[in-house]
């Protein structure tokens, strides 16, 4: 029996500060259905994750966002942890990137802090969304209607709040990327870019 995500590959995009947990149960979920995977950051190289507030493991990047291609993708995974988006959020490769996600109508998983690249990019406008409840205010300054809840599944987009939801992120995010675009994702993207 063929695995759900065989013949897809999946972009990971992070930087240092990333949530290690965040990070590798999404990764191994998708691996574990046949996905290929990049995982890509600012820059080539090493990145070092963390455990809370402690060092985790140092993660060998793939490529450098500035070298990635949202063409070459079926989606886009977002882990969490508090420096992470904020370096990527600063980055206009990196938030291209993830806006081209949103125009292309490609699924995305984005989970914990991850949501403030949402907000950054503008994509959040319009959009139901959780993420570590820190964020609910930025997410609502910027058109978004934020809920507390597990996962919340809108047009493509998965999010959760934290560590403890990722049984129920991997498996949302695991569906979205098997069903493919989502027409409905790139029409409100433009809409939105549009208004």
């Amino acid at each position: 029996m063929a695995n759900k995500l065989d013949g897809k590959k999946i972009a990971f995009l992070f930087a240092d500060g990333v949530e290690q947990v965040e990070l590798e149960e999404p990764l191994k979920a998708v691996k574990d259905e046949g996905a290929d995977v990049d995982l890509i950051s600012l820059e080539k190289g090493e990145v070092q994750a963390f455990q809370h507030l402690d060092h985790g493991d140092k993660i060998s990047v793939d490529k450098a966002v500035s070298d990635a291609d949202v063409s070459d993708y079926d989606g886009l995974v977002v882990p969490g942890g508090v420096a992470n988006p904020d370096f990527l959020r600063t980055d206009e490769d990196a938030m291209r990137f993830v806006r081209g996600f949103f125009e292309a109508g490609k699924p995305a998983g984005v989970i914990c802090h991850g949501p403030w690249v949402l907000v950054e990019t503008g994509v959040v406008d319009g959009m139901t969304v959780t993420s570590w409840p820190s964020l609910k205010t930025d997410i609502r300054n910027a058109g978004g209607n934020w809920v507390d809840e597990e996962v919340v599944v809108e047009k493509g987009l998965v999010t959760s709040r934290k560590p403890d939801d990722l049984p129920a992120f991997c498996a949302k995010i695991v569906e979205e990327f098997a069903e493919g675009v989502h027409e409905e994702l790139a029409s409100s993207t433009s809409e939105a870019r549009n208004a």
